[in-house]
């Protein structure tokens, strides 16, 4: 039977209702030999169907029994994953797979089940993906077939290999999914951009990215989910709660400040969704899997890349150190992971982006001894002219005046100062809405010199209260 005949026939689809029926039944082997026929059959009939360029409903039909006979066997390999793992428990096979170590009577070799070692670590990977993240394999192929790629062997195992780095431990062994941020990601992000002198860092964990921000200028206002007693440079505790639930500024006209992080991967897209809907932040910055990029089958997820794109990606060429689990102890493995830094900019209107982002490739080594740009700017710059000139970057922003900076953030200032119950600083106004020292003090310069704001012998306050304050 051709190969177009093989399409436009029965045969094939009760081919891979026999395998999923076996599988069903608890008969691996029979399944794995149908599924692999199927697979075979199909992927050679689609090959042929594409050259000959036949209707595209055929093709696609090819596809489709391609991803359901891969599927199948797919999940064979899991299971003969567990049973060898099973078996190397209870001493029925050896480690290596050399029946000479075992007694005749209860010793089997992996190829009696239809394993070589090199195919037993790829069905460990896939296996232990799936089980981090039940429904991996249906997830990994479907997208291929939703992308008009072809559902391949390969791109199952590649994506489990990649998963491998941060997906192999169990949702109980992830706990609250803290995986540090390596400083090599910092120095880069510090060296190219620069935020409000006070910036939030929500996932705080132990610090990696709070120390990098607090040595360059910055005040941290820091919270997490799990309290690990992390505090800031000046002993200021971090807060403890979910950021999901966290409150934004009252206001719809006004904005929080800056929010660099490295969110938890499980919750990412509610995590940065979140951000842009309740803070609106002028700027944000999160350590991603580059795999964000991708994805269309989650609102949060098309909410933040296509409705409220990123400005920037910063794409490391040479990937980061691993980010292992916190408390992991096991081997150091290298890193399985593309990452990127994504930058968000709020617009004058409220929304974020200006269409597709600009993709910048980095190298993190050429960024070792770079010197961070001075916070309170919310500007960045080129890396273009980096390797020529460290000391003189050329900044893609222009620096704004302070009556601009004043004028960008007085409505916020004006709300904060409004809402604050008790006496304030100058620091405090700085922190609560993201700017420099300077800006802060011309802000309340201005509102002392129109009668707006007083000055309390604890701080300055809002016209109101002060003349309640003194009438008392």
């Amino acid at each position: 039977m051709n190969s177009l005949a093989v399409l436009e026939s029965s045969e094939l689809v009760a081919t891979i209702e026999r395998a999923r029926a076996h599988l069903d039944a608890g008969d691996v082997q029979a399944a794995l030999m149908l599924s692999s026929a199927a697979y075979a059959q199909a992927k050679a009939a689609g090959g042929y169907a594409s050259r000959v360029k036949v209707s595209r409903d055929l093709i696609d039909k090819a596809k489709r029994m391609q991803a359901d006979a891969l599927k199948i066997e797919s999940i064979c390999y899991c299971r003969m994953a567990d049973a060898v793992d099973e078996a190397q428990a209870k001493g029925a096979i050896s480690k290596g797979g050399r029946p000479k170590t075992i007694s005749d009577d209860k010793g089997f070799r992996l190829e009696d089940v239809g394993l070589d070692s090199q195919r037993l670590h790829a069905a460990r990977q896939i296996r232990d993906a799936e089980r981090a993240e039940p429904g991996f394999i249906d997830r990994v192929v479907e997208a291929r077939i939703e992308e008009g790629l072809d559902p391949s062997r390969a791109s199952v195992k590649n994506a489990a290999g990649h998963a491998i780095g941060t997906k192999t431990a169990t949702k109980d062994e992830r706990g609250d999914d803290l995986y540090e941020t390596p400083i090599e990601a910092m120095r880069v992000l510090l060296a190219l951009e620069s935020f409000g002198l006070g910036v939030v860092e929500p996932s705080v964990g132990r610090g990696a990215i709070l120390r990098p921000l607090e040595a360059a200028g910055y005040e941290v206002a820091i919270s997490d989910l799990v309290d690990r007693g992390t505090v800031t440079q000046h002993g200021e505790p971090q807060g403890v709660g979910d950021f999901l639930l966290s409150q934004g500024p009252s206001a719809l006209w006004s904005h929080g400040p800056d929010i660099v992080t490295n969110p938890p991967y499980g919750v990412a897209n509610a995590y940065i969704a979140h951000a842009i809907r309740t803070h609106r932040p002028g700027k944000i910055a999160m350590l991603l899997n580059l795999n964000f990029l991708a994805g269309f089958d989650d609102a949060d997820r098309c909410f933040v890349m296509d409705e409220n794109p990123p400005s920037r990606i910063y794409v490391f060429t040479r990937r980061l150190p691993m980010m292992h689990r916190d408390g992991w102890e096991g081997n150091k493995a290298s890193s399985q992971m593309n990452t990127a830094w994504f930058i968000w900019e709020r617009n004058l209107d409220g929304s974020y982006g200006q269409g597709f982002p600009e993709v910048i490739r980095i190298d993190w080594k050429r960024f070792e001894t770079a010197e961070p740009l001075a916070p309170g700017e919310g500007t960045h710059v080129s890396p273009l002219t980096f390797a020529e000139a460290e000391e003189d970057f050329t900044r893609t922003t222009q620096r704004k005046t302070l009556d601009e900076r004043v004028s960008e953030v007085m409505d916020a200032a004006l709300g904060w100062i409004r809402d604050t119950p008790a006496t304030f600083e100058a620091r405090d106004l700085r922190i609560a809405i993201g700017v420099r020292d300077s800006t802060a003090c011309e802000i309340i310069n201005r509102l002392a010199g129109e009668g707006r704001v007083h000055r309390l012998e604890d701080g300055w306050a809002w016209a109101g209260d002060a003349h309640k304050a003194v009438a008392a």
